[in-house]
């Protein structure tokens, strides 16, 4: 299966979370109407990550993750391209493959994966990236879980 990404937007990645962007003039905007926990144990965890660029397209998708309890906020510090790769759960368990969607991400734009979103792991084009990264976190299995794909999929740009 070939998925090609389109652009992201709010609309359109709403079954999946929010867009996170800057306000376009000054001030602030607030986006915690898309972050959970399920756990009331769970903390806070917030955390920088560097990651390499993709060597080449498309990209392969072998597995994807989910964190069942809590949500996941990606916001860039410096990055160029991303891609935000997304699928609703299957009706008898992980995720639903053959409904995948995927994003191209620009460098101004965060994305807060809604509680027991399906999602492929961040995935950055054209330069190394660095992000923050926000959820809530207990120690345990619980606070992800990996799922191989028995049928991969690759995810190639727009022409």
């Amino acid at each position: 299966m070939r998925i090609v990404a389109e652009p992201l937007n709010a609309a359109a990645f709403a079954p999946f979370g929010d867009v996170l962007t800057p306000p376009a003039t000054r001030g602030r905007d607030y986006f915690d109407a898309g972050l959970g926990n399920a756990r009331p144990h769970a903390k806070p965890s917030l955390s920088l990550s560097r990651v390499a660029p993709l060597a080449r397209l498309p990209l392969k998708a072998t597995m994807l993750e989910r964190h069942e309890f809590s949500s996941q906020s990606f916001i860039p510090l410096d990055v160029s391209r991303w891609l935000v790769i997304v699928a609703p759960p299957a009706p008898q368990g992980g995720p639903d493959a053959s409904k995948v969607r995927a994003f191209l991400a620009g460098p101004g734009q965060g994305v807060t994966y809604h509680v027991g979103t399906w999602h492929h792991g961040l995935t950055v084009l054209d330069r190394e990236a660095r992000f923050a990264v926000f959820m809530w976190r207990d120690g345990t299995a619980g606070d992800e879980e990996f799922v191989p794909l028995t049928q991969p999929f690759d995810v190639v740009l727009p022409e």
